[in-house]
């Protein structure tokens, strides 16, 4: 079990829950030895103080990573306290603070960010270091990110704008078009180039309908 130890949903170490399981192991093994003919209790106990124990020695390794953040990206650290969406120098400023792929994304999630990466973008995460599992998160936040839905809207959308495709930051994405967007008035948000979530998979456009009560947006999705 201690050499098992644990992930997090995105397969990487969670070493808070790798260090309780550690500590737990341990601390039952003495507990048992220690207990003679209590060994069953002396177990329990053990196990229960040596998982609290591994626990907080994974945290404060987990700990570590917030305070090289806070140093060396004060700004990073303020956002991300409290709780504001990430900027593409964020992810770059996390990245060096050596702060996991996991945590990475998990505050993405957090925060609802979401990303439009051109080509550019994309290349100067990759020299800055942010692996290719941030990197293909971030590309598609435009459809894992959930938004809050806007209600009807009484003014139809205007006709759709021509733009250019710019080139694809690598084989295999699919290039989503622009679409309008209510924010109190017609936003125009252009496209962007998106990783498919599995193999095969088809994104269908988003399209505005009307009905009853006015034009409702009908999101985009993959299928």
């Amino acid at each position: 079990m201690v050499l098992t130890g644990c992930e997090t949903p995105y397969g990487t170490p969670d070493r808070t829950a790798t260090g309780a399981l550690a500590g737990g192991a341990i601390g039952a093994f003495s507990g048992a030895v220690l207990g003679g003919r209590h060994a069953g209790e002396g177990a329990l106990i053990g196990g229960a103080v040596g998982a609290i124990t591994g626990g907080l020695i994974g945290h404060s390794m987990d700990q570590e990573e917030q305070e090289r953040l806070r140093a060396e990206a004060p700004v990073t650290y303020t956002r991300v306290e409290q709780g504001q969406p990430l900027a593409v120098a964020d992810v770059k400023a996390m990245t060096s603070a050596q702060v996991s792929d996991d945590v990475i994304i998990s505050q993405i999630q957090n925060t609802h960010s979401v990303y439009h990466l051109s080509a550019a973008d994309i290349i100067d995460l990759h020299n800055a270091g942010v692996s290719e599992k941030v990197i293909n998160y971030m590309i598609n936040t435009p459809t894992t990110v959930a938004s809050a839905p806007p209600g009807d809207v009484s003014e139809a959308p205007p006709p759709p704008q021509s733009e250019p495709v710019v080139v694809a930051p690598g084989p295999g994405y699919v290039w989503t078009p622009g679409t309008w967007e209510w924010h109190g008035r017609w936003v125009w948000v252009g496209g962007y180039w998106a990783l498919p979530p599995y193999p095969g998979a088809v994104w269908v456009g988003g399209y505005w309908v009307h009905g009853r009560y006015g034009w409702h947006r009908m999101p985009g999705h993959w299928r």
